[in-house]
């Protein structure tokens, strides 16, 4: 969000919140796509789950992108 509002706080609760998902959300697709290449030895992770996560984390930040876009 510094770099969107890079001399103050956005005012909007609706796009502190939408900066506040999109943020999460990308965290969260970086720790997920990690969990597909796991280090060896670790167990395989569950592919469909992880594939899963990762979709409801492009889909999230694609919400929180249009709805920056759309204020």
């Amino acid at each position: 969000s510094a770099s969107v509002f890079p001399s103050q706080k956005p005012k909007s609760e609706l796009v502190r919140t939408s900066l506040r998902l999109l943020t999460s959300s990308a965290y969260r697709l970086q720790s997920e796509c990690r969990k597909a290449l796991p280090a060896e030895p670790s167990p395989a992770p569950d592919i469909q789950l992880v594939t899963q996560q990762v979709i409801q984390c492009a889909y999230d930040i694609a919400k929180a992108a249009k709805q920056l876009v759309t204020i």
